[in-house]
């Protein structure tokens, strides 16, 4: 008599736990291409802000005659009713808003009392604008405000908009702490503040003969002020920042927000030494960070005064770093690159 073999359709274990681990080696294989991926897609963001913020600072050259003012300095936010001259006591971020279709943002208060304005004020500061974030650095939220100090002119904010980008300060200063001409006189309003409060609040290296950068304190830079190029001249870029604190706000660079005066917050330099050589975020390296770098593996991303945005690679030599970050040092093209 003939038997018919049954037939079995199953799998064994062995052969189970062999195409488990062939599964497991390809989503090993395709994570790193993946992230690669994404990230490579964040970079491409971040290079798109940045062009979109240094063709806001050209289209306000275009109409004001000159390329935002770095503002005055820490604690002083944005006033609507004092227009966009080196008068206009916060930075490049706030003075760019109208150029950004924020123009709306930019207004708050504008012809209020000062109760109101201080109010507004502080509404605006509280707010978040996607622009000024790298998307690869962190998420585009509100974050605690822990500075030490008000602003002056604007009430206490709990939380607060940041940015990840700065404008060039320049190449001879790797810091806010400047040579005043005078004193400050303690006048906190700004509808009391004179000329004299002006010229206080005017650091030796921030004025437009002083800085060899494009912004710094109450600066009114032309373009054609950058006598070196505009091709070969640094506008904005990416900041470094400590991982560690990128959230708490305890980074005394990174302590305030966006709608602020010349400070470690908005404004970083290329001086030929350690303090601003730029570099990939790390760990365990907080303080008052000078240099300019990014969260990126690859580099950094820099955004020049003819609106070119390029990755800039963190090996660059200190003193093509520093040439870029000079207006009117004499380097040409060829000898920077």
């Amino acid at each position: 008599m003939k038997v018919n073999a049954q037939k079995h359709t199953g799998f064994t274990l062995v052969e189970l736990l062999v195409v488990i681990t062939i599964i497991a080696i390809l989503i090993a294989l395709l994570l790193p291409a993946v992230h690669s991926a994404t990230e490579a897609a964040r970079i491409v963001t971040c290079k798109s802000r940045l062009k979109q913020l240094s063709l806001a600072c050209m289209e306000h050259e275009d109409a004001q005659g000159f390329l935002p003012t770095g503002g005055w300095g820490w604690g002083w936010a944005g006033d609507p009713d004092r227009g966009f001259t080196r008068k206009q006591p916060s930075g490049w971020h706030y003075n760019i808003l109208p150029y950004l279709n924020l123009t709306h943002l930019h207004d708050l208060g504008m012809g209020d009392d000062d109760a109101i304005k201080r109010s507004e004020g502080k509404e605006r500061c509280s707010s978040t604008v996607p622009i000024f974030y790298c998307p690869t650095r962190r998420k585009v939220v509100q974050y605690p405000y822990t500075h030490g100090s008000p602003y002056f002119n604007i009430d206490r904010p709990s939380i607060i908009g940041r940015s990840d980008y700065a404008a060039c300060g320049g190449d001879n200063n790797g810091s806010t702490n400047t040579t005043w001409k005078g004193d400050w006189n303690g006048d906190t309003t700004l509808a009391g503040a004179d000329a004299q409060t002006y010229d206080a609040w005017q650091g030796r290296t921030g004025t437009d003969d002083d800085c060899t950068g494009v912004i710094g304190r109450r600066s009114e830079c032309e373009l054609a002020h950058i006598y070196d190029g505009a091709s070969v001249t640094y506008m904005l870029g990416e900041r470094y920042i400590n991982p560690d604190d990128y959230y708490d706000g305890r980074e005394c660079c990174d302590d305030q927000g966006w709608d602020l005066g010349y400070d470690y917050d908005t404004n970083r330099w290329t001086v030929n030494n350690s303090s601003c050589r730029p570099r990939q975020d790390q760990p365990g390296s907080g303080g008052c960070n000078v240099n300019f770098g990014s969260a990126h593996q690859r580099g950094f991303n820099m955004a020049f005064c003819d609106g070119c945005v390029r990755m800039i690679d963190y090996s660059i030599a200190g003193d093509v770093h520093a040439a870029l970050g000079n207006r009117k040092d004499g380097k040409n093209f060829d000898e920077l690159w």
